[in-house]
């Protein structure tokens, strides 16, 4: 069965640095992938997309801090967070679709394939 499955979440301080992992089965390999967040009591929003020609989009409220990049022979997607803020803490989650990745993240709703989501708490 193909799956996605996030892992790396923690808590750390603002000012810190995180990189989460996602396992991706084959099935996914050339497809549209990226990752998401969810905070208590708001809705899902899209942080990075990475399509197979190597293309990335990033939400504005990550651009500069934060990287998504993949490695082909282990078939994993990360997301390097790096001078991290309270605002980013919430539920990551990585996902797929076959299609191009959009231009623009907030209107990429084909997202399709869904991991479990790993935690990242950001402290004050």
């Amino acid at each position: 069965q193909a799956q996605l499955v996030e892992s790396g979440g923690g808590s750390v301080q603002a000012g810190g640095s995180l990189r989460l992992s996602c396992a991706v089965s084959d099935t996914y390999s050339r497809y549209c992938k990226g990752w998401f967040r969810q905070a208590t009591g708001k809705e899902r929003e899209g942080v990075a997309t990475r399509d197979q020609d190597g293309t990335r989009v990033y939400a504005d409220s990550v651009k500069g801090r934060f990287t998504i990049s993949q490695d082909d022979a282990k078939n994993t997607l990360y997301l390097q967070m790096n001078s991290l803020k309270p605002e980013d803490t919430g539920m990551y989650y990585c996902a797929a679709h076959p299609f191009v990745c959009a231009a623009d993240i907030e209107r990429d709703t084909q997202f399709n394939y869904w991991g479990r989501g790993t935690q990242v708490t950001v402290s004050s």
